[in-house]
């Protein structure tokens, strides 16, 4: 028992020297750990400072595009129609006739029937000035319609005031300012929409190559309101903002000053 008993002692002696051996290695150990905590967290801080050096530029960068090259506004379209003033200051002509004239030039004929372009209250946005709008409902059928029509029907009354133009050339602006946002922001689209000429296919830009069909310029236009929301969605926009139609109103909330996370 003695002989068994000094055998344990030597074995816990040896056992105690290890333990103090991972004592030391565990405490040089903690040291270095906490030496590279150190530098994480510093290079963390100095991580969160660079985004958010980015984020101001990227902010500026796009408050200026859409200040001076994409400026985006509200504009009514309720607006009397200076014809109206005139026809009325003329005493010669009876109420009838005018309303009637009025009537008249707030009329087109698409599709086979008269269809009012009259819209009371209704407001529309514009996109690099106020001859380039979209209406703020997000219902753009005068663009097929009028294609339809012109079909079928050729006249110079056909190419007065067209809504497809503009209709066109909106979203046009709309598709190269987003995809120019994307390229700021650094966030990949969920959708392809081309607003260049490929060398390699020849291809011309969604909305202002030749006129599209019905199905082709509906297709297009969900791609451009999908990379729209895309962008919200990134940016932290409000959602409560957002419409899935409404494709210059988004974007005017997403390039909003008072857009908070914008940039990030």
């Amino acid at each position: 028992d003695t002989e068994g008993l000094l055998r344990i002692k030597e074995e816990n002696q040896k056992h105690y020297r290890r333990a103090q051996r991972h004592q030391e290695k565990k405490e040089k150990i903690q040291r270095h750990n906490k030496k590279l905590g150190d530098l994480v967290e510093k290079k963390t801080y100095d991580l969160k400072t660079q985004y958010e050096h980015l984020a101001n530029l990227r902010r500026s960068h796009i408050l200026e595009l859409t200040s001076v090259i994409f400026p985006m506004e509200e504009v009514k379209t309720s607006m009397r129609d200076p014809a109206d003033v005139s026809s009325e200051s003329d005493n010669a002509m009876t109420s009838s006739t005018v309303s009637k004239l009025a009537e008249a030039r707030r009329t087109t004929y698409l599709s086979g029937r008269w269809v009012c372009d009259d819209h009371n209250g209704d407001t529309s946005i514009s996109i690099t000035g106020p001859w380039i709008i979209l209406p703020n409902n997000g219902d753009y059928s005068a663009y097929y319609s009028w294609v339809e029509e012109k079909k079928t029907t050729q006249g110079p009354d056909m190419e007065h005031n067209n809504p497809a133009h503009t209709i066109s050339a909106a979203l046009c602006y709309a598709t190269q300012l987003v995809n120019t946002l994307s390229l700021i922001l650094d966030v990949n689209l969920p959708k392809k929409l081309c607003n260049r000429q490929v060398k390699t296919q020849q291809r011309n830009h969604e909305f202002c190559g030749e006129n599209l069909s019905r199905h082709r310029f509906t297709r297009a236009v969900k791609k451009l309101n999908a990379n729209i929301l895309h962008l919200c969605f990134s940016q932290h926009v409000n959602l409560d903002l957002l419409h899935p139609l409404h494709t210059l109103r988004n974007l005017m909330y997403l390039v909003s000053p008072d857009t908070e996370n914008l940039g990030r």
